[in-house]
């Protein structure tokens, strides 16, 4: 059953260079108890997709529920329902760990002795004891966006949102909040996760949407996805630069896509049918061509793979943000 619904939205804005429309007819469902992952490019519509459904702006056009409270006419209810956690922490530096959440926990009229005694039962959830009497300003980035998160979870929402939660923090803290998240689902919370990085939506997705020009394009299991792009790749790293476009013409030649350079230069891959046959006939051919190389071999299509197939960008493009 889901318990987040959304059908047509549609947000236009005015910018200097003329409209833009951030929303184009986006329909979303995620399932009770899920995590579902909006991925997408820099100015997909993830972010103005996230501020609709947590009430932050309302859609030119569209419907949209979560647990059945109409989002649009009574975002009083809906946001009693919801915890949210944007792009960049929202805590008061000068609070210690604890007092930021006991705040919290008084704007939501918790009231005194239930606000601290859930800023004490977060504080453990998300291992800050040793911190949670030291003020915010002196903490690490990974200790400021799990305070952040502890934030959002205050009231015990149904329904967490994620705006790139991970964004800017090193590999410890990264998988350490994906812990964390995944604890949550366990515990019944519904999570709907934006993220540019595609690992984290291989490892935390029970279900993917790619979202483009504010519309969902793809959906499905990072599976699923994956299967679109189908066979294998064959990726050659090359000795000297030089020699790229006589790599490229060889591997377009095998392969049943156009090939993709990285970019240094260096290494060139593309997709192919028979993996086995094809890494042959490449391997063949640029020796023949006399093109020395630095490695070589076939990979199993990977969500980037998807992303750059459906979208025709990579999530690393420089582009305008969403537009939000």
């Amino acid at each position: 059953m889901a318990i987040i619904e959304a059908h047509g939205l549609t947000k236009r804005y005015r910018s200097k260079s003329g409209p833009v429309k951030a929303l184009d007819g986006l329909d979303l469902s995620v399932p009770k108890g899920t995590v579902k992952a909006l991925l997408g490019p820099n100015g997909a519509g993830k972010t103005t997709t996230v501020k609709v459904l947590t009430t932050l702006t309302r859609p030119d056009e569209g419907t949209a529920t979560i647990a059945g409270v109409d989002v649009l006419a009574d975002p009083r209810a809906t946001r009693r329902l919801i915890g949210v956690s944007g792009q960049y922490a929202a805590v008061d530096e000068n609070l210690t760990g604890f007092e930021n959440l006991d705040m919290i926990g008084r704007l939501y009229h918790l009231g005194r002795q239930e606000s601290q005694r859930r800023a004490h039962e977060l504080i453990d959830l998300f291992d800050l004891t040793a911190a949670g009497d030291r003020p915010v300003k002196g903490f690490s980035g990974g200790m400021r966006r799990r305070i952040d998160l502890a934030g959002a979870l205050v009231t015990d929402p149904e329904v967490l949102f994620l705006d790139e939660p991970t964004t800017g923090l090193d590999p410890r803290s990264r998988l350490s909040l994906w812990q964390i998240i995944t604890d949550l689902v366990k515990g019944g919370t519904t999570v709907l996760l934006t993220t540019q990085y595609l690992e984290e939506a291989d490892q935390l997705a029970d279900d993917i949407s790619v979202i483009d020009g504010g519309r969902v394009i793809a959906e499905g299991t990072s599976d699923q996805l994956k299967q679109q792009v189908g066979g294998h790749r064959v990726v050659v790293t090359l000795l000297e630069s030089a020699d790229r476009s006589e790599a490229e013409r060889i591997l377009g030649r095998h392969g049943d896509s156009t090939p993709v350079v990285s970019t240094d230069g260096r290494t060139v891959d593309v997709g192919v049918t028979n993996g086995p046959e094809a890494l042959q006939a490449v391997l063949a051919d640029l020796g023949e061509a006399g093109i020395e190389l630095h490695d070589a071999g076939m990979r199993r299509p990977t969500l980037d793979d998807v992303f750059l197939r459906l979208t025709g960008k990579s999530t690393d493009t420089p582009e305008a943000k969403d537009a939000a």
